[in-house]
């Protein structure tokens, strides 16, 4: 595609995310498996690209080769670049009798960024007064081969000096969410060893933090009681099921973050991209429930999530509440999902000193303490009267 030719339609900034959506429509419209799998793979492709397509031809107007997308979707491609929309997939979508679906899945996709796009926000000059790249001192959700992570402790910790983060926390699933290899409370002990010998080794180099990512159940209780949670320097409380009802959840969103050592409410919708919006909540109450008790609320970067996404993160800011930037890296390789979520940040305009991962670990350990001391909920309105305040 000639530059001219670019220049003739408005490209908007997420040009990849763009493209990637009319490639996963294709996909679904296929009747073969392997040509939906190839169009997922082409989405992908395109997702993880760290330059913005309309960067990628060369001076003949061909496009740079990439690995995983063939001539099909360099159609696609230029198509969506020269009209912002694909009569291909279009057609492929009238003839596969798929349209409701695939309009439906293609509404569980705002907001979502492509890599490209996070590289592109994080230099973003005008955003100065958020939080940068370099405020970031260590990263708070990410799983090990203790639960259904492939790290070992030590890999994580070699993993994250290298990123010259300060402190880490090691989340692994507890023991109620048995799909994820969910820890026994006797594997965490064992695990408590092995993490206390680590840190010995990296004394007043790097701090490993044992956490748990805790599963709140239907009704808001966590997979843990309350003497358990207290064995855990941080508990990230979070859903992991009930994600596609359409009714209010507030309630359970809520009475989770009421229970005593709940620091952060980590991925609170459970949204996944193309597939399922999460929970439904009234957001307003359940961010000031969270600014009142102290507990922060997590932006995911894993790029199948960004939950919060920047919209409800700034939203989230307005009500005061402070915030979690993670990761929730399954591998030493998926620890730059955190970048995703430091992106997600400054679209919403948060400052460094609303964001956990930013304190020294002096504070971080001090607010930490300060949740865990909590030892019984305090008297609370119900949601549905503080509806009306």
């Amino acid at each position: 595609m000639a530059r001219a030719e670019a220049a003739a339609h408005p490209i908007p900034s997420d040009v990849n995310a763009l493209v990637a959506s009319w490639l996963r429509d294709l996909a679904f419209a296929q009747s073969s498996d392997q040509k939906m799998f190839g169009y997922k793979r082409a989405a992908a492709a395109v997702l993880a690209l760290e330059r913005p397509l309309t960067e990628l031809f060369d001076a003949n107007g061909a496009l740079v080769r990439i690995a995983g997308i063939g001539p099909g979707s360099t159609r696609v491609i230029r198509e969506v670049l020269e009209s912002g929309h694909s009569p291909t997939v279009e057609l492929a979508i009238d003839q596969s009798n798929r349209r409701s679906d695939i309009e439906r899945r293609r509404s569980l996709r705002d907001h979502f960024l492509s890599r490209a796009e996070v590289l592109r926000v994080l230099r973003d000059p005008s955003l100065q007064t958020t939080v940068a790249p370099d405020d970031y001192h260590g990263d708070l959700q990410m799983h090990s081969e203790w639960s259904d992570g492939a790290a070992t402790l030590a890999e994580i910790a070699e993993a994250c000096i290298e990123r010259r983060y300060a402190f880490t926390a090691v989340t692994d699933h507890s023991h109620g969410l048995k799909i994820a290899g969910g820890m026994t409370m006797s594997e965490a002990a064992d695990q408590r060893d092995a993490i206390e010998r680590l840190n010995a080794e990296y004394r007043g180099e790097f701090r490993l933090l044992q956490g748990i990512e805790a599963n709140i159940a239907a009704d808001g209780r966590l997979d843990l009681s309350e003497a358990e949670a207290a064995q855990f320097e941080l508990v990230l409380a979070a859903p992991h099921s009930v994600l596609r009802k359409t009714e209010d959840q507030t309630a359970r969103l809520v009475t989770a973050m009421a229970q005593p050592n709940v620091h952060v409410l980590a991925h609170p919708r459970g949204r996944i991209s193309g597939s399922r919006a999460g929970v439904m909540a009234e957001w307003p109450l359940v961010f000031a429930e969270a600014a009142e008790r102290g507990v922060a609320i997590e932006i995911d970067g894993d790029p199948a999530r960004q939950d919060l996404d920047y919209t409800l993160a700034a939203g989230a800011l307005a009500a005061s509440c402070i915030f979690a930037l993670d990761s929730d890296a399954h591998s030493t390789g998926q620890l730059s999902y955190a970048e995703t979520a430091i992106a997600h940040a400054r679209l919403a305009g948060i400052p460094a000193a609303r964001i956990v991962n930013c304190w020294p670990l002096e504070r971080l350990l001090s607010w930490l303490s300060m949740r865990s001391r909590e030892a019984v909920p305090r008297p609370r309105r119900s949601p549905s009267r503080r509806a009306g305040r």
